[in-house]
């Protein structure tokens, strides 16, 4: 006779939510034991209750959603400790709306501190030229800069490109630029990696205590939000001394899965480095597969479009010979190392798709990140060359208007806009489908984000038109994207609740397969588990042992 083992602990709710292919919220189950790491049991609550005992905490949510723990596919939590200092410029809709979050927080700086600020949609300039003029206006003599929302260029005052050295003629290996006006005289405005790192090195950097709270501090709201993993696209500068660093003494919130960066315009020697990162683990993190871009954005006018957009820009790859992608892409492949690769524009999203079908023996995985505006026949070959993809469904509402008054969609015109965040076609043509937040572009809120992916607009805006709503995800596939589709689109499988899987789980006081959408981008995180122990709980009340009852 087999003793059935105790649960350290025990969630009792309204229904579970497996995401299993056979059974996505099997009839009658309503809760999930936990131990070890592992879940140990599935079922009503008579059959779970067999599994308490003495020292069992038993978790009460009735009416809650018991689902696999939510994976964003797309995070820089390291980078985005440098990204998201000085005034928050999210939501600005017009110069003067820039101006007075400036200067409110100008009114907290030293004399000799430098200006910054971060998520500066160029949109608020309403079709005007994007020069550092208004920091010059607001700070003259102070060095500043601001990033924009997309972390793709900034903004440096004229004293910043002065300290820096910054002339105008800088010439890089990729296809970053510094813009100039007529006389050859930057104007602060810094386009991709390259031309904005001109100015970096000069900006004062938090200090390594600093970081490390304020990662453990992301992380921890992340796990807040609904999340138990991210998949981190780069490995920034000290990433693995800060993560190293936290573990000696706690805990991640979340796991990680870190790719580290292959620059555009490197030598395809650069993988071997890449290859002996390969695997490098501490506790609840990893790193594992390589992120590749191929292009830059279209609001900045740097993405790789077909034919130019309506400024005549995004004609170009970020790498200055293309051929080298796939040289690196190819390489990466034979030794068995997945890649994502960021792609944008409609000839960025084509040339990456030919090259991933044409690779000889398909060694690894392949994602493409983002697929802004793509073509039929790019939707064509990830059907039929099982290439799959990730998206941000929040780019799309946060950032565009059914209108098309937005700088994304002016850039592009109608008919290139029109195909825009075609999440809905890739869904249709059985493409995996990861979804994410590029947090800090976005905010990394897991029901916000599947209430626009389902809407197709702002959740919290019940007033603005639907961008394109025939793109919209059902209630099942938007649940993919944040639980099985993170791990098909790498290869693996997971995303799933069963016996013998860990313990990583996403509570919610609604069911986001039943509810209406508005109200699901309202709905609260009740509790989120990594491996088996809670990490975010936000109905604050301690847990009960072993009564069924939390008290």
């Amino acid at each position: 006779m087999t003793t059935e083992r105790m649960a350290e602990t025990v969630i009792l709710g309204g229904r579970v939510i497996t995401m299993g292919e056979a059974d996505v919220a099997p009839d009658g189950a309503t809760a999930v034991a936990v131990a070890d790491g592992r879940i140990v049991a599935i079922g009503d609550r008579a059959a779970v209750e067999r599994r308490i005992g003495p020292d069992t905490v038993v978790i009460d949510l009735p009416g809650a959603a018991i689902l696999p723990g939510f994976v964003d596919s797309h995070i820089h939590p390291v980078f985005g400790l440098a990204l998201t200092r000085g005034a928050d410029l999210n939501g600005c809709r017009t110069l003067a709306e820039v101006e007075q979050r400036l200067r409110a927080e100008l009114e907290t700086l030293g004399e000799d501190d430098w200006l910054l600020g971060w998520g500066l949609d160029p949109s608020a300039f309403e079709g005007t030229e994007v020069t550092n003029r208004l920091l010059d206006e607001v700070a003259p003599g102070r060095p500043a800069f601001i990033r924009l929302f997309d972390a793709h260029a900034a903004l440096a005052s004229t004293r910043a490109l002065e300290i820096a050295g910054c002339r105008g003629d800088e010439r890089f290996t990729d296809g970053s630029r510094v813009v100039t006006d007529a006389d050859g005289r930057p104007t602060g405005y810094l386009l991709e990696l390259q031309a904005m790192a001109i100015v970096e090195p000069f900006v004062p950097e938090l200090t390594f205590e600093d970081r490390v709270e304020g990662l453990h501090e992301v992380l921890t709201r992340m796990a807040r939000a609904g999340f138990t993993a991210g998949q981190v696209q780069d490995l920034a500068p000290g990433t693995l001394e800060l993560l190293r660093t936290i573990e000696e003494t706690r805990d991640l919130p979340i796991r990680l899965r870190m790719s580290p960066w292959f620059e555009p315009g490197t030598a395809v020697e650069e993988v071997d480095r890449l290859a002996r990162l390969q695997g490098l683990r501490g506790r609840r993190w990893v790193v594992e597969g390589v992120k590749l871009m191929i292009d830059g954005t279209i609001d900045n006018g740097t993405a790789w479009l077909h034919e130019p957009d309506c400024l005549g820009e995004s004609t170009k790859s970020l790498w200055l010979d293309p051929e080298q992608y796939r040289e690196a892409l190819t390489e990466l492949d034979r030794r068995g190392i997945p890649t994502t690769t960021h792609a944008i524009g409609d000839a960025g999203i084509d040339f990456v798709v030919r090259a991933i079908a044409g690779l000889a023996h398909r060694n690894a995985t392949h994602r493409v990140e983002h697929i802004e505006t793509m073509t039929d026949a790019a939707l064509e070959l990830f059907a039929s060359s099982g290439i799959t993809a990730s998206m941000q469904p929040t780019h799309c509402t946060l950032f565009t208007r059914a209108d098309g008054t937005d700088n994304w969609s002016t850039r592009l015109g109608d008919e290139r806009a029109a195909r825009g965040f075609r999440t809905g076609d890739l869904v249709r043509a059985g493409v995996p489908l990861a979804l994410g937040s590029d947090w800090p572009i976005a905010p990394s809120d897991a029901v916000g984000i599947l209430a626009d992916a389902r809407l197709r607009r702002p959740h919290d805006d019940p007033d603005a038109a639907p961008i394109t709503p025939e793109q919209a995800l059902d209630a099942v596939d938007a649940v993919r994207g944040f639980t099985t589709h993170p791990y098909t689109t790498i290869g693996r499988r997971g995303g799933v609740l069963e016996v013998g899987a860990a313990a990583d789980l996403t509570v919610l006081d609604a069911d986001p397969l039943t509810v209406d959408p508005e109200e699901l981008g309202r709905a609260q995180v009740l509790l989120t588990l990594v491996d088996g122990r809670v990490v975010a709980d936000a109905t604050a009340v301690e847990h009960a042992a072993p009564e069924l009852a939390r008290r």
